[in-house]
């Protein structure tokens, strides 16, 4: 038993849609999530580690980079039905837990399981490793979500899933990083040229003073 089905499953991610059943202007995959999740946790990590705060930049890593590996086995479940209930989330959960410890014993090596497990566990915990990756995943949320909203797609999800993103992203507003990327990102991604910029700006605005008031 060598790492060969964990190296050819690293493919399926590519072919794993993102928001399935929706009409979008752009695809993305679930691999390519993954990298852009990383890219923007290393940035995140950046600005705390200029806060004066200590990454653990290899955890950091493993988390943002495997942490959607396990949609291999269940695919990517539409974020409105993903969260449309508690007991919901946490029996995909589950799921998804028995089928990752299941792939590990069976298909990586024993010297490797530990790892392994490890890397494929659920990532957003509570430690600041685990706070990035949950930011920059709705970071990457948002960015999708916003440039359908850009393109003209009339799809309410996106807006929705625009909600959805930034409210969670300021559930985290204690973060430096977090505050910069409200004060500095933020601002510079709304001021782009779209025929629902008005809209977005006020749903901006008002889910902003919302999370003040939490």
């Amino acid at each position: 038993m060598g790492m060969n089905q964990f190296l050819q499953s690293l493919s399926d991610l590519e072919t794993i849609d993102r928001a399935p059943g929706y009409f979008k202007f752009e695809q993305h995959s679930v691999a390519a999530h993954s990298f852009k999740v990383a890219e923007v946790a290393q940035f995140l990590g950046d600005v705390e580690e200029n806060a004066g705060h200590q990454v653990n930049w290899r955890l950091l890593y493993e988390k943002s980079l495997n942490h959607d590996y396990t949609e291999r086995f269940i695919g990517d479940i539409k974020t409105p039905v993903k969260y449309a209930t508690p007991q919901l989330r946490q029996m995909l959960a589950d799921v998804e837990s028995s089928l990752t410890a299941n792939f590990i014993k069976n298909e990586i090596p024993t010297q490797f399981q530990a790892a392994y497990t490890r890397r494929l566990g659920e990532g957003k915990d509570d430690t600041l490793e685990g706070q990035i990756l949950s930011v920059a995943d709705k970071v990457d949320l948002l960015y999708e979500s916003f440039g359908e909203i850009q393109k003209g797609n009339p799809d309410p999800v996106f807006t929705e899933i625009y909600r959805e993103s930034l409210t969670t992203i300021l559930k985290f507003k204690q973060m430096p990083c977090v505050q910069y990327f409200l004060a500095e990102v933020l601002p510079e991604m709304l001021a782009a040229d779209f025929s629902d910029r008005q809209k977005l700006a006020t749903l901006t605005d008002n889910l902003l003073k919302q999370g003040d008031n939490a």
